[in-house]
C-alpha cells in the first residue's frame, strides 16, 4: 500500500514540472524521489515510527 501522504504534482504556486514529481502532503513540501520509493515500496511502514519526516511534523504540532 503506497503512503497515504505522498501525492505526485506537476508543479507548485512557484515552479511547474515535466514531469510530476512526489509531494508529501505531511509537511506540505516535495520529497526526494528516493524517499517517495521508499514509502511506497515499504508494506509495513508505520509513519509513526518508520518516518523522520513524519515524525518531526507530528513532533511540531504537540
Amino acid at each position: 500500500m503506497p503512503c497515504q501522504f505522498l501525492e505526485y504534482r506537476g508543479g507548485d504556486d512557484e515552479a511547474s514540472f515535466d514531469t510530476a514529481r512526489a509531494y508529501c502532503t505531511a509537511v506540505d513540501a516535495f520529497v526526494q524521489p528516493m524517499r517517495a520509493d521508499i514509502c511506497n515500496d515499504r508494506y509495513d511502514l508505520d509513519h509513526a515510527r518508520h518516518c523522520e519526516i513524519f515524525e518531526a511534523h507530528v513532533g511540531d504540532e504537540s
